[in-house]
Order: structure tokens, then sequence, then C-alpha cells
């Protein structure tokens, strides 16, 4: 927030902010266990266009879907609907293919997406790896 502060409201007025941050305290608890990083900077910032996604990936992931064995699924969180169009057109030339990216609604989902960094953790330690992704599967017929 510090440096979003820096740059000031009116600079980022408009502008498409995708928000990749999940942040921890010392001990490893989430630092926005009510609100998420997503929703404070969108509500501290209302003219700035947030949109949380990549943060239920590694980073060597966000860039590299294709090191990944199969289809897996990326979400986006945002209140607006533009600016998510924008962020996912940036994934999909990172090579996100579109079936990948699954719209979650509004800044307050972003939260979900937060959250999930305490079972990323625990699937990192299983496997050995942070190189991997989750994948939604619908009911047959959807």
């Amino acid at each position: 927030m510090a440096l979003l502060s820096s740059v000031g409201a009116d600079a980022l007025a408009g502008k498409v902010l995708l928000d990749v941050a999940v942040g921890f305290g010392e001990d490893w608890s989430l630092s926005h266990p009510v609100e998420s990083m997503g929703e404070e900077i969108q509500r501290t910032f209302p003219a700035l266009r947030v949109v949380k996604t990549l943060c239920t990936v590694d980073s060597s992931v966000m860039v590299a879907p294709g090191s990944l064995e199969g289809p897996s699924t990326l979400f986006l969180s945002g209140d607006d609907a533009a600016a998510k169009r924008t962020v996912a057109a940036l994934l999909r030339d990172l090579g996100w293919p579109a079936d990948s990216l699954h719209d979650l609604g509004g800044i307050a989902t972003a939260r979900g997406q937060e959250h999930f960094a305490l079972l990323f953790i625990g699937i990192a330690q299983s496997l050995g790896t942070h190189g991997f992704n989750i994948r939604v599967v619908p009911p047959a017929g959807n």
C-alpha cells in the first residue's frame, strides 16, 4: 500500500492493477483474514481498476503455464468487467488458454484466492514443489 500511496490516487485513477499479492504475518498467518488485500486496495483507491489473479500459482507457473502436465484454472476477481477482459488478454499472452480462466465475480471474491495460499503451502510441501496448479472440474453436462 505504501508504494501505491506514494504514486498517488490521481496517477492511479483509471489504471488497471493486476494484483497477485497475498500477505502473511511473521507467523505465516494471513495478514488479511477478513478483507483481502485486493479489497483493501480497491477501497483505498476507488478509481483504480483492481483485478486479483495469479495468486494461486507460484511465480514460475505464472509465466509458464505450459510447464504443467495438464489443464488448470486461474481465477479473476474484480468489480470492473473491462479491466478483467484486459487482464484476461494479458494472461492469454502469457500462454494461459481462455478456457483456463474462471471469473469469480467482484473483488470480494479475492478473499478466497488469498485464503487458498494456506492450502497451497500444504500442497507444495506434500508434492515437494511449488510448480503446480489446480483445476476446477464442473459437473458433467455443464
